[in-house]
């Protein structure tokens, strides 16, 4: 009998993540390979962190060393087949099994690329790490039957720090890059350019962990920082209970306006990318607009409705992807695609 094909990163891209696939295919082919490592090697140790079968203290020394393995400290072999072993997803077991795979692969980048993705990849499992320890005597609570008490960031510093290390950096490796290898002589405001980017990132993530609430408090985790819950008299484990409606709703929305902030400094970004840069402008463009709409969800949402996860829908993507597409040649309806409220508009320092 003949051998399988092996499996290409191409289809472990595909099967890890529909939506990034997508965005990765449209991107040039110059950046495409090193940001789809990147993002492969980042599931690998987000899947390492999430498996909450096994204990902190376990989760915690395979980061360790699979951190090692891509700073290239250590080329100490590893086998992830126990913990692989655990995934209720096909495709994060696969992910696991193919991690050594994934590590060749750094191998074959150039050394300034090699230096980037390093230093991605460092940053985004220090703060996965850093989650495992602040949260890691939490357990999945349901009803809170245990009587266990939810964890809470403590401040809004904290928070910013996270959002940054889990998906500021992205923006700033994105950034850096895509400069390098598409535009590196174009005229930008440099600093401003990666700032917006980093925003970029920072914001996709609150979106992230807004829309995740429910599932967070259930397991024992809360992302709004205690200080700003305390000032609004709330508790982390009745945060969504309709008897708080009143309280919890204004900051609840003062978060969705931080996120709409960081988005529009992502469209700024877009924008400021060289024009002839269509294919990276539209793979900004999507997770951007598809956000707005996620907020706009988020915002029409009572507290019962917040319960259960809000999603856009694969048509509205559908149709957002079409809308941007037909519009890429022509900057004037381009830039209509989305018109950032001016209180974003007007927000061009980081929020804390």
């Amino acid at each position: 009998m003949a051998e399988p094909p092996k499996i290409l990163p191409d289809d472990l891209l595909r099967a890890t993540s529909r939506s990034f696939y997508l965005t990765l295919r449209v991107l040039p082919a110059a950046v495409r390979p090193q940001i789809g490592l990147a993002y492969l090697l980042a599931r690998t140790t987000d899947t390492i962190a999430d498996t909450e079968i096994v204990s902190p203290a376990q989760r915690l020394d395979a980061l360790h060393k699979l951190r090692e393995r891509i700073s290239g400290q250590s080329t100490a072999p590893l086998n992830f087949g126990a913990l692989a072993q655990q995934q209720g997803s096909p495709a994060e077991k696969l992910l696991l099994e193919k991690t050594e795979d994934s590590l060749a692969r750094l191998q074959q980048l150039a050394p300034a690329d090699l230096k980037l993705v390093r230093d991605v990849l460092t940053t985004i499992t220090s703060g996965q790490e850093l989650d495992l320890r602040r949260f890691g005597s939490a357990t999945k609570t349901g009803t809170s039957a245990t009587g266990q008490q939810v964890i809470a960031l403590e401040t809004a510093a904290e928070l910013d720090d996270y959002t940054y290390r889990v998906a500021g950096c992205v923006g700033e490796f994105w950034t850096k890059i895509c400069r390098a290898h598409l535009f590196p002589d174009a005229q930008l405001d440099e600093k401003q350019f990666i700032t917006d980017g980093i925003r970029f990132g920072k914001g996709l993530q609150l979106i992230n962990i807004l829309r995740d609430l429910p599932a967070d408090l259930k397991n024992g985790r809360c992302y709004l920082p205690s200080q700003q819950l305390d000032e609004a008299k709330l508790l982390p484990e009745l945060l969504l209970s309709p008897a708080n409606a009143q309280k919890f709703l204004p900051l609840f929305r003062e978060y969705l306006d931080r996120a709409e902030a960081h988005l529009a400094a992502g469209w700024r970004y877009t924008n400021t990318l060289p024009f002839g840069q269509f294919r990276v402008r539209l793979a900004c463009a999507w997770p951007i607009l598809i956000g707005v709409r996620t907020l706009e969800k988020l915002r029409a949402a009572n507290v019962m409705e917040l319960q259960q996860r809000v999603k856009v829908s694969r048509r509205e993507i559908r149709r957002i992807i079409f809308h941007s597409l037909a519009r890429s040649p022509f900057a004037p309806a381009w830039r209509q695609l989305y018109s950032p409220p001016v209180k974003a508009v007007d927000s061009r320092r980081e929020l804390a």
